[in-house]
């Protein structure tokens, strides 16, 4: 394996924390008698194609520094190639590296891991969900593909101009809480027949959670190929409110608006829905999720 690695750095992330959480890590690495090289993108696609390029040159590792939009950008460039990844998690949410175990806004300690587990050949290989959207075009998520009440938010939010940071995502929840009204969703679920549900929300969980810690589909595991799915049915404000608070705990699963399926493949389709996958937007449904077992190899802790 080669000794040189590349930091994949979105230099914005979790308001700046990005730039910052570089230095610690690459010399944590450097340290080690690593080699590294940043690699700091113009934008997305222009990430995503360096990325894919230190992989094609051999890189020993791809380490993505940010949040879980950085983590989801460097799995598209890893997967099925194994060039093992690490996450320098210094996000908002960060919920790929909390479902792996990685050290969350701590770039030292996550530079030292990776050290450690690159000296000892230490990798886990762990699945992703892959997302078909109408016209073949596929997207790979590490976590959570959310639609329906959740995604309208997130749609709402990237409307707004004002305010900046967090309280976008409240305003826009608020907002939409106003507004609420169940989607009319066709689920296919494996190869079984179609079924026409009336739900607030529909989650596929690679990954337990989104959000920062909101363990929407909490029984989902990274190597068991299969991908949980968290149906929220047709409920009043009240309701959501009362139950919002659990997923946080994942015991919302337990009420009785709640169903869960554990699948390796299913068909969303809904009007005027959304899909978003690791917090990017995945496309308008319908849309099919598989689950791919071992996509990717993970650098993680002993």
């Amino acid at each position: 394996m080669t000794s040189e690695i590349t930091l994949l750095v979105n230099p914005t992330a979790g308001r700046g924390r990005g730039a910052q959480a570089a230095q610690p890590a690459a010399d944590a690495l450097r340290g080690a008698g690593f080699s590294v090289r940043t690699v700091v993108g113009v934008d997305a696609p222009d990430a995503l194609r360096r990325a894919r390029e230190a992989v094609a040159e051999g890189t020993g590792a791809l380490i993505a520094v940010g949040g879980d939009g950085m983590a989801n950008l460097a799995l598209q460039a890893v997967a099925g190639t194994g060039t093992p990844l690490g996450v320098v998690a210094v996000g908002t949410g960060n919920d790929f590296a909390r479902a792996t175990g990685l050290p969350v806004r701590d770039p030292g300690a996550a530079g030292r891991l990776f050290a450690d587990a690159l000296k000892a050949g230490r990798t886990r290989p762990v699945d992703l969900g892959r997302v078909t959207r109408a016209d073949g075009t596929e997207r790979l998520f590490g976590c959570v593909l959310a639609s329906g009440f959740d995604s309208r938010v997130n749609d709402r939010a990237n409307r707004m101009r004002w305010p900046t940071g967090p309280r976008r995502y409240d305003l826009a929840m608020l907002a939409e809480l106003a507004a609420l009204r169940p989607v009319r969703y066709r689920l296919t679920l494996d190869d079984g027949t179609p079924q026409e549900v009336a739900a607030t929300l529909v989650a596929v969980g690679n990954g337990p959670s989104y959000g920062g810690g909101m363990r929407i589909c909490s029984g989902a595991a990274l190597d068991d190929g299969l991908l949980d799915v968290t149906v929220v049915g047709e409920c009043s404000r009240t309701t959501l409110l009362r139950v919002f608070p659990r997923v946080y705990k994942g015991t919302h699963l337990s009420h009785p608006s709640v169903t869960v399926h554990r699948v390796r493949t299913l068909t969303l389709e809904a009007e005027g829905v959304t899909g978003y996958a690791d917090g990017e937007p995945a496309g308008p449904l319908p849309l099919t999720v598989r689950s791919v077992p071992g996509a990717a190899r993970l650098l993680l802790p002993q």
